[in-house]
């Protein structure tokens, strides 16, 4: 089967940083654009005994994004939201879910700027330990990437369209 939404990895190489988010946002990118030309119904489909959907893996993602690089990187209280799950809140439509999957992405990539040095402390301890900003994103980043691959899978039970 041909791959029609195949992109190459980054060949960032700069520094510790520009690496890391180069690799971040390639996952993160890789997770939306599993979405694109999907219809409300289709992005809401279970196909899997789990019931995991793609937009519920968008809304796993938004929450986890607030969790690790608002709560633990920033320190806000606010962005602690207890269940990060994939049970889309009711009333929320996709075009909601992907918005707010951008405005976190967006504020967490200003909490990771915003400390500069990867080897920084989070502000909030990971279960009692200051782990470094360097593990969150090492974290987020294989925790986005798992789920494109999830959302490869959903996306080529949905329609047939295939690649990263």
């Amino acid at each position: 089967m041909a791959e029609t939404q195949r992109r190459p990895v980054p060949r960032n190489d700069g520094s510790e940083l520009d690496t890391a988010m180069a690799f971040l946002s390639f996952s993160r990118q890789c997770v939306v654009k599993k979405t694109d030309g999907l219809t409300e119904e289709q992005l809401r489909r279970g196909l899997v005994e789990s019931g995991t959907t793609l937009l519920g893996l968008v809304h796993h993602l938004t929450l986890a994004e607030r969790f690790w690089f608002g709560y633990h990187v920033a320190g806000r209280e606010s962005d602690n939201p207890g269940d990060v799950g994939m049970q889309v809140p009711a009333g929320r439509s996709a075009g909601q879910v992907l918005a707010d999957y951008d405005a976190a992405v967006a504020a967490s990539d200003a909490a990771i700027r915003s400390v500069g040095d990867l080897g920084e402390s989070v502000a909030i301890p990971v279960e009692g330990t200051f782990l470094s900003v360097r593990w969150v994103v090492a974290h987020m980043t294989s925790e986005t990437a798992r789920h494109a691959g999830h959302a490869d899978i959903l996306r080529e039970q949905i329609d047939g369209t295939t690649g990263r």
